[in-house]
């Protein structure tokens, strides 16, 4: 890893940081929160898709590994004197639409979904945790660790688009499609929630780097498509 530049060092010691008690944390941890029950429901749900044991095995266990981030989010909020499922309720309608908007209908479609989508508001919520004190973003971070169980997605669908041009087509357009969708309503929920603003805001470096704080998303899902065989 290289050391950063006295200019980057410059820019991040002047980068605005919340204070861990600013009423964005608790709207975070509880997106947060939501986002791993509602991953939890879909990955069962998908796991149903699976064309053999193995495949069904595989998501159950990264099913798993989300609702044990989202009792570390619970415990988080509870140490802060908040109430996690009311907390969570105002993010239910967002969240869904995405997944509604977002249905796989096939195996490999959920696979994607699983390491490009969800990776995407990793992204988001990552850059946000740069500009939250140590004690704040280091929940963020424990809450999106890599289980290491996504990489049964990576041999599954290089294995397809390797042996099927047409797959690989199908699901690069597929992959496209997820990243525009969770632009869209990221930029709509933050509409709606001016609290969260203000993490993203301090995440990306002032209100002028936001549209870099997007093009930062774009950049890690090419690698992520590099990754899968779909670029």
């Amino acid at each position: 890893m290289t050391s950063p530049t006295s200019a980057d060092q410059v820019a991040d010691s002047t980068r605005p940081r919340l204070p861990a008690d600013h009423p964005g944390v608790n709207e975070l941890f509880a997106l947060l929160a939501y986002g791993e029950v509602a991953a939890f429901y879909r990955l069962t749900d998908e796991a149903r898709m699976a064309p053999n044991l193995q495949g069904r095995i595989s998501m159950a266990s990264i099913a798993a590994a989300e609702m044990a981030h989202y009792e570390l989010l619970r415990d988080a909020l509870e140490r802060r004197g908040v109430d996690v499922v009311p907390a969570m309720s105002k993010y239910v309608s967002a969240l869904e639409n995405y997944h509604r908007l977002t249905m796989p209908s096939t195996w490999l479609e959920a696979l994607v979904k699983t390491y490009v989508g969800d990776a995407l508001a990793a992204d988001l919520y990552l850059q946000i945790a740069d500009g939250l004190p140590d004690e704040v973003a280091d929940v963020v971070r424990a809450a999106l660790a890599e289980t290491g169980h996504s990489q049964f997605v990576v041999a599954e669908v290089r294995a397809a688009v390797t042996a099927s041009g047409k797959q690989r087509s199908r699901l690069a357009l597929w992959s496209r499609r997820l990243l525009g969708e969770a632009i869209t309503q990221a930029q709509l929920l933050l509409a709606d929630h001016d609290e969260l603003v203000d993490l993203v805001v301090a995440g990306s470096g002032g209100l002028g780097q936001l549209s870099a704080f997007f093009e930062r998303l774009q950049q890690t899902h090419d690698q992520r498509m590099r990754e899968l065989g779909l670029a």
